[in-house]
């Protein structure tokens, strides 16, 4: 008993007719009588009843029919398991991050992920922290990059790195002489700040606040270029993430640590806590934990200092 005869058969039992279940089958109708034939030989009884040009099922028909049908259920499962395994890097991704990550850390671990899985379909979106958060919740995203705290149950939150925020300054400012910059020298200081609906302007505010600082907010943006560009023209200084400071090339502006007790952020990846991940999912998770990781470590930063 073979595989294609129970193909054979159930298709002429289900169609009740040799003709249509060789077209369904895709061979010539001699082949498919000869291989049914050969099955009843094998079983030793016959299996269909021909009635000129109709067939119908024997009882020793019909019990096989049953058998027959689970087993190519079965097979058919099994096949397209095994296809599925084997094409799962195929399979679809969808990563989301924060405003003031997004534009530093995607692009670098989006290559490294496209190289090793070229056939990966990934899709990206960039937006505010609660929105982000609220579309890994609710399953619209796979994966999120986001600076903590993140507050929910549904997720699983995984810590990445820690990185200060660093003073900018435009280029020339009286304190770039300085190695570190103590925050109550910036008192009279005019500010470009991140917009406070960025978690990051949040921080930053809160940050002068604690140490009696009250700047003199001179521009607000949503961009964190903006802010930078904004530095560069004269318009104030800033606290930016030392990723925004790591990406910028231009001697417009210079970066200094902050003494004492500095600000800083911890990086995250999240995802639903509930949520299968597919191998894809799970594969683009361990690249972006290894690299991620080591590359962006605190220790190991050297912050430029253009004079």
């Amino acid at each position: 008993m073979e595989l294609h005869q129970l193909r054979y058969f159930v298709a002429v039992a289900e169609l009740e007719h040799f003709t249509r279940a060789a077209a369904r089958c895709r061979v010539s109708q001699p082949s498919l009588s000869q291989q049914i034939m050969k099955l009843e030989r094998d079983l030793g009884q016959p299996l269909l009843e021909r009635l000129g040009r109709s067939v119908r099922l024997t009882d020793a028909g019909r019990s096989l029919y049953g058998r027959a049908t689970a087993i190519l259920r079965l097979v058919d499962e099994a096949q397209a398991h095994a296809k599925a395994e084997g094409d799962w890097q195929a399979d679809r991704v969808s990563v989301a991050a924060i405003l003031t990550v997004a534009p530093y850390l995607l692009p670098p671990l989006i290559n490294a992920f496209q190289r090793s899985y070229p056939r990966g379909r990934l899709t990206v979106r960039e937006d505010f922290t609660a929105k982000v958060v609220a579309a890994v919740a609710s399953g619209d995203v796979d994966l999120a990059f986001v600076a903590l705290p993140v507050d929910d149950d549904r997720l699983t939150v995984e810590p990445l790195f820690d990185e200060p925020l660093l003073l900018a300054m435009p280029a020339g400012h009286r304190l770039e002489s300085r190695k570190r910059v103590d925050i109550r020298d910036l008192d009279d200081e005019p500010f470009v700040l991140i917009d406070e609906t960025h978690c990051l302007g949040e921080q930053i505010v809160g940050f002068c606040r604690q140490h009696t600082c009250a700047p003199m907010i001179a521009c607000t943006s949503a961009q964190m270029l903006t802010v930078q560009e904004m530095v560069g023209l004269g318009q104030g200084v800033s606290l930016v993430p030392e990723m925004a400071a790591r990406a910028d090339r231009s001697r417009k502006r210079t970066y200094r640590q902050l003494d004492g007790n500095a600000p800083r952020r911890t990086l995250a990846m999240i995802r639903r806590r509930d949520r299968q991940p597919n191998r894809l999912l799970e594969a683009f998770w361990q690249l972006a934990d290894k690299s991620l990781r080591p590359a962006t470590s605190a220790s190991t930063v050297k912050h430029k200092a253009r004079t």
